[in-house]
Order: C-alpha cells, then sequence, then structure tokens
C-alpha cells in the first residue's frame, strides 16, 4: 500500500554533511506522518526525526536536536534529512517510516524503508 525508498546515504568524513532522501510512493490519511530512525550496528533502531506530511509538527531527540532537520516536499511525496557537523557515532544504517501520529517510539510506525547506510569516518 505505501513503498518507501532511501537514498543518499555513503561515506562522509568527521564534520562534514550529507542529505538523505526518502521517497514514498504516496500519502494516506491514516499515515500522517513521515519519520527517521537509524540502527548503528550491533544496537538497538532509535529515532531520529519525525514530521508531519504538511510540515507543521517536527520531534528530534536531543542527541541530533540541532544538527539534523527533517523536511518535506508534498509535490515529490519526499521527506529529506539533512545532517550537518556528522559525528562517528552517527554511524548507522537510517530508515524511513510512516505512520499515524508523531512518536518516538517504532511501534508506532507501520511502514518502512530498506534503510541506507551511513558511515562516518574520523
Amino acid at each position: 500500500q505505501v513503498q518507501l525508498e532511501e537514498s543518499g546515504g555513503g561515506l562522509v568524513q568527521a564534520g562534514g554533511s550529507l542529505r538523505l532522501s526518502c521517497q514514498a510512493s504516496n500519502r494516506t490519511m491514516s499515515n500522517y506522518v513521515m519519520g527517521w530512525f537509524r540502527q548503528p550496528p550491533g544496537k538497538e533502531r532509535e529515532f531520529v526525526a519525525a514530521i508531519t506530511w504538511n510540515g507543521y509538527t517536527t520531534e528530534y531527540p536531543d542527541s541530533v536536536k540541532g544538527r539534523f532537520t527533517i523536511s518535506a516536499d508534498n509535490a515529490k511525496n519526499t521527506v529529506y534529512l539533512q545532517m550537518i557537523s556528522l559525528k562517528p557515532e552517527d554511524t548507522a544504517v537510517y530508515y524511513c517510516a510512516t505512520g499515524p501520529r508523531v512518536s518516538r517510539i517504532t511501534g508506532f510506525y507501520n511502514y518502512w524503508g530498506q534503510g541506507t547506510q551511513v558511515t562516518v569516518s574520523s
């Protein structure tokens, strides 16, 4: 019903910048929110950012606040994650997801992309 495809991952030096993209096949009234999560090697998946499709509400954890910015392009059904001042601890597989509400909890999102690898070297 909803397919998500991430892109933009890669290798970057510490202090550098990277922009991730996630294109959705479609939007629905029930899946009103887009989110980003990441899973570092050997660790659990963690919340990164979320946004409503209309852009009125955003949410970030303290770990990325001030460095990461989420945005949405309604015309392209695409959400972006602009990352600056990247640190080695940002290294992870980054996943986009969609769900019915802004939440930091994985279980509230019901469709997921396959993920894109971000590696930050020191």
